[in-house]
């Protein structure tokens, strides 16, 4: 499917994305809350069942008065969107810092390709240890090994070296370091000129720890506890709320189904957003995509400095 490029196209996609979304499974936390809301439900089941047989033993009625229920659900809806907005701001911070690494990568090859030695090899070889440097991040900030895309980059020698350090992202800065510090010291590049590709270089690195410190430090666990604890207690209180509110009790184990799901499906989300890599969270940032068009944007540019190379001769 192609990607709408004006405002007038993403509106009708919008438009006619509206249904197929609305019942769409595929990225929806539907599947992964739908056991707890049949649990509730058969919960309400069981409550209702123990007031009918309460009511013909005891004549006592085990209904309550709905009115507070009002505004204990405000106050979770509440919660609930606080916890949301709470993933969700992880979720763009994520976002940004990739887009950070991708402007970085532009432009600290830009930057070398423009100022920095005339030697060919050692250009196409930096700007392709550029390219193997948001790779190597995908597979930190995942846990993963290093994808084949690095090897094809730099060679599988120095891939094996990448894939044997500790901290991946950090040997390809390294890398990086010292193939500036070879062109300071050895093929001319100017002071400059260093100084401001290694500042590339290092805001690189910026983005990446600021990445980490997004999967290393998840949701205060007590958060969690309180609001799940107080869903728990909502939901299982509920059906005495719906006994006394329908004249049926048939009615009760649906509707307690029909509320407890949008609970359930809010709490699953601000959980699915807090961390934006991971492949196991439902809508993770498509790092894969990401790594691939600074690949290419970078192999553009080393197409684009070949370009100019040949027609500076030309013109010579």
């Amino acid at each position: 499917m192609s990607v709408p490029t004006e405002p007038d196209e993403f509106i009708s996609e919008a438009s006619r994305a509206f249904w197929r979304q609305a019942f769409a499974l595929n990225g929806s936390v539907t599947l992964r809350v739908l056991p707890k809301v049949l649990v509730f439900g058969l919960i309400s089941a069981g409550v209702c069942t123990l007031a009918r047989l309460v009511e013909e033993t005891y004549r006592v009625e085990l209904g309550v008065d709905a009115a507070p229920y009002g505004i204990a659900g405000a106050i979770l809806a509440l919660l609930l969107v606080l916890r949301t907005n709470a993933g969700y701001d992880r979720w763009w911070e994520g976002r940004r810092l990739w887009g950070g690494i991708v402007n970085q990568s532009r432009n600290l090859a830009t930057h070398v390709l423009a100022y920095g030695p005339e030697d060919r090899a050692w250009r196409e070889g930096f700007v392709r240890w550029v390219a193997a440097f948001p790779h190597a991040t995908r597979a930190s900030l995942r846990g993963e090994p290093l994808p084949p895309e690095v090897a094809t980059l730099v060679g599988p020698g120095a891939a094996a070296l990448v894939a044997g350090a500790d901290h991946k992202p950090g040997f390809v800065a390294l890398k990086l370091g010292a193939l500036l510090r070879e062109a300071s010291d050895c093929r001319g590049m100017g002071g400059f000129a260093f100084l401001q590709a290694d500042r590339e270089r290092a805001l690189l690195m910026d983005h990446l720890g600021a990445c980490e410190r997004i999967v290393q430090t998840p949701m205060p666990l007590v958060y969690s506890i309180k609001i799940r604890r107080f869903i728990t207690l909502f939901l299982l209180s509920l059906p005495f709320a719906l006994l006394g509110t329908f004249d049926s009790t048939l009615i009760v184990a649906p509707v307690t189904m029909l509320i407890a799901y949008p609970i359930l499906s809010l709490d699953q989300t601000g959980i699915e957003l807090e961390n934006p890599f991971s492949t196991r969270n439902l809508s993770h940032l498509p790092l894969e995509r990401i790594t691939a068009t600074i690949e290419r944007n970078l192999e553009g540019l080393l197409d684009a400095r070949r370009a100019l190379d040949a027609d500076d001769t030309t013109a010579g």
